[in-house]
């Protein structure tokens, strides 16, 4: 840990973005071959770091890079061919893209869907798959440098898409209830 703060602080005064110092620093931790093996580095850094990261650093992540600032003029910008097209990436290009990516692998024999899901579950994924907050951020920030207003229609445009996909995805998959029930080869319920 203590050379991967050396790292990212390296990295950071280099110039170059410091997440790449964690993608680096996640490529040195030590893992086993074996499925779940408990006494791995990774496996062990893995378990201790999963809560404070999802309760604590990916909110606080998320909270910092929004830096929103909701004026009169929030819903109009909005409606710019930016924005319009952000939503429409998130709430239907993500899930359609999972969904035929997924079909197009089944159907090409890759892989094989597990007995208890359906293709209605693969299609709630994919709308889950549209909660794109903390990246489209990052990406809004890089590519809209100098820019605040298209920044700020942008981070709107993405809270607001990542809400509605994230609630439709819910709902959807909830709808559904428990898993479809895999059928035995007689055509009876198992």
């Amino acid at each position: 840990m203590v050379g991967g703060l050396l790292m990212w602080f390296l990295m950071y005064r280099s110039g170059v973005h410091a997440t790449i110092a964690g993608v680096m620093l996640a490529f040195a931790v030590p893992f086993a071959g074996k499925h779940n093996d408990e006494k791995s580095p990774s496996h062990r850094l893995e378990h201790f770091l999963h809560r404070p990261v999802a309760f604590v650093v990916l909110p606080m992540f998320a909270l910092a890079n929004t830096a929103i600032v909701v004026g009169t003029d929030a819903l109009a910008g909005l409606a710019t061919r930016n924005s319009l097209g952000i939503m429409a990436g998130l709430l239907v290009g993500k899930p359609l893209g999972i969904t035929l990516a997924s079909f197009v692998a089944v159907s090409a024999g890759v892989c094989r869907l597990p007995g208890d899901l359906g293709w209605k579950h693969v299609v709630g994924a994919g709308m889950l798959g549209g909660i794109g907050f903390t990246m489209s951020i990052f990406i809004t920030n890089l590519a809209f440098t100098g820019q605040a207003d298209t920044i700020n229609a942008s981070k709107m445009a993405i809270l607001l898409s990542s809400l509605v996909a994230g609630t439709l995805g819910f709902w959807w998959l909830r709808s559904l209830g428990g898993a479809p029930r895999a059928e035995s080869p007689a055509g009876e319920a198992t």
